[in-house]
């Protein structure tokens, strides 16, 4: 299993913006470098991309909260 920890404190978000689809959900298959989320401070976003291929087992946080640097945000397996 491997985590995805947040680069940057701000606000997670799962899709693009509110109308689009989530990015992945669980139980996904992801690819290392495949955007799972985005990170929002201040009105710049970041996307928050796998760092490894497997299958997302579990979101730590929830969409549109908000978390720290090293937050782990994401439970691959």
């Amino acid at each position: 299993m491997a985590t995805i920890p947040s680069p940057l404190p701000g606000v997670f978000y799962r899709r693009p913006s509110p109308e689009e689809a989530e990015y992945v959900s669980e139980g996904d298959q992801v690819t290392e470098g495949q955007t799972i989320g985005l990170i929002e401070v201040m009105k710049n976003f970041t996307e928050l991309k796998a760092s490894a291929s497997g299958t997302v087992k579990e979101f730590l946080v929830d969409d549109s909260a908000e978390v720290s640097v090293g937050q782990d945000v994401v439970v691959l397996e």
